[in-house]
């Protein structure tokens, strides 16, 4: 029997309060109605304490009051409709179609709120996703079904970043076939959704891709709707579809901020920075539905895109990431005002799981050797800055000035690429092998002889 509730206990922001309540759920939808009016706004239930629950409400609460608005419960939790056709389609934080095409048929409907896989039935990641930028490709390579995350700044070009991924990557080893992108966008500003659309257009990648789109005034209980949404896409298309989904969500920051306020309106105890004591759990709830999975076909990979308050790569979000995730990129302000694109910081970056993706199997045979002897040389060239600010550049023996010259040919070759440059791992590792030539071969210590030999330009 549905029970229709009329008076309220209080209202608090998007929170509505409640008691005498039986039989209801966490997470169940609730129907909200003003009396006189004809719309019906959604709610979700987020709390309960015996009789009490609480109601996160989907939009303004303006115009509420105790007596005039009437709960009803619907014993459902929250869904969105699902489909093959879903492809190229943009929606906002709820599920709902935004993009003017219509709405969505044929398909099924699915609770946003899944768990994260079991790890009983995971399957190891493997296999390389080429996103045709050279300083991910080889230093920090994305493997399918890994969780990578994006450690940026305000005013930093991860949007850029995220845009140019989409456009270019694939799956090397099946030429990008049942290849397709969940995009997810929280807290953003309305002239930076419109630059993701019109440069998905433009690039003809939009038929392959899913949006969600957040705005900064949209609902902020919609921002931690949002990703749930996205990843029960990519979920359907990947372990149902058979396809390879990347998940790109940007801004994760702006996600734990709308947590915080929500957990500020229903008076629970803060944590660092004012953040809740569940935010890890609830971060590891969104990034460990990534990976894939025992007799399924496809995986989901992820790439969630964080801005760090001032920079500061301890702040309770970059750092509870770090810890769930299997690696960072981050991106360098030094770099930028240099005028490089992309700014990869690639000495504080790393993808913990590029060793079993790489190699003869994956890539060439050369890639780790590579990988590890650049790693090396442009961390002995930040020795070399740091000596020549002291005793001069003048005065540095000559192997020194060569590490010199790699360095600033490093960055301007090998880092910088124009936003619609895409490199196949081949050219990157044959540019990686020009760059390296600039030193001596005695200083290649990482790489085995027989592949100096075959390699190193004289």
């Amino acid at each position: 029997m549905i029970k229709e509730y009329l008076l309220l206990d209080k209202i608090e922001g998007p929170l509505i309060f409640l008691s005498g309540v039986r039989d209801a759920a966490y997470d169940e939808m609730v129907n909200i109605r003003i009396k006189g009016e004809e719309s019906v706004k959604k709610g979700r239930v987020v709390l309960i304490d015996e009789d009490r629950v609480v109601i996160q409400v989907f939009g303004s609460t303006t115009g509420f009051s105790v007596n005039n608005v009437s709960i009803r419960f619907t014993g459902q939790p929250m869904t969105i409709s699902l489909s093959p056709n879903m492809l190229g389609r943009t929606f906002d934080g709820t599920g709902r179609v935004i993009d003017g095409a219509g709405e969505i048929y044929g398909g099924k409907k699915a609770d946003i709120n899944s768990r994260p896989i079991n790890p009983v039935d995971r399957i190891y990641p493997r296999n390389f996703i080429q996103t045709g930028i050279s300083s991910i490709d080889l230093l920090m390579t994305l493997i399918r079904g890994q969780k990578l995350p994006i450690f940026s700044g305000s005013g930093l070009p991860h949007n850029e970043l995220a845009v140019q991924i989409i456009n270019q990557a694939k799956i090397a080893s099946d030429n990008g076939r049942e290849f397709a992108m969940v995009f997810a966008a929280m807290g953003v500003k309305h002239d930076d959704a419109d630059y993701f659309r019109r440069s998905f257009m433009q690039s003809g990648v939009m038929e392959r891709v899913v949006m969600f789109i957040n705005t900064a005034d949209d609902p902020i209980v919609e921002r931690i709707t949002t990703p749930r949404c996205a990843l029960t896409a990519a979920e359907y298309l990947a372990f149902e579809l058979g396809m390879h989904i990347l998940v790109i969500m940007t801004d994760m920051t702006s996600y734990c901020e709308a947590l915080r306020e929500i957990s500020s309106s229903r008076e629970e105890i803060p944590s660092r920075k004012g953040y809740p004591g569940y935010l890890y759990s609830d971060l590891a709830s969104l990034y460990e539905r990534a990976g894939m999975m025992k007799g399924k076909k496809g995986s989901i990979t992820q790439i969630p895109i964080l801005t760090m308050p001032n920079d500061d790569i301890t702040h309770p979000v970059p750092d509870l990431t770090g810890f769930i995730t299997e690696g960072q990129i981050v991106l360098s302000r030094d770099l930028y005002q240099s005028g490089i694109y992309p700014p990869i910081n690639i000495l504080p970056s790393l993808s913990r799981l590029m060793k079993d993706g790489i190699g003869e199997e994956y890539t060439r045979g050369d890639h780790p050797e590579v990988a590890d002897q650049i790693f090396s040389a442009y961390s002995k060239v930040r020795e070399v800055v740091d000596l020549a600010q002291v005793i001069g550049e003048d005065e540095l023996s000559e192997t020194d000035r060569k590490y010199l010259e790699f360095g600033k040919r490093f960055e301007e070759t090998f880092i910088r690429q124009r936003p619609d440059e895409n490199r196949e791992i081949y050219d990157t590792l044959n540019l990686a092998w020009e760059l390296l030539s600039i030193l001596p071969a005695g200083e290649l210590n990482r790489i085995k002889p027989e592949t100096l030999e075959k390699y190193y330009r004289k």
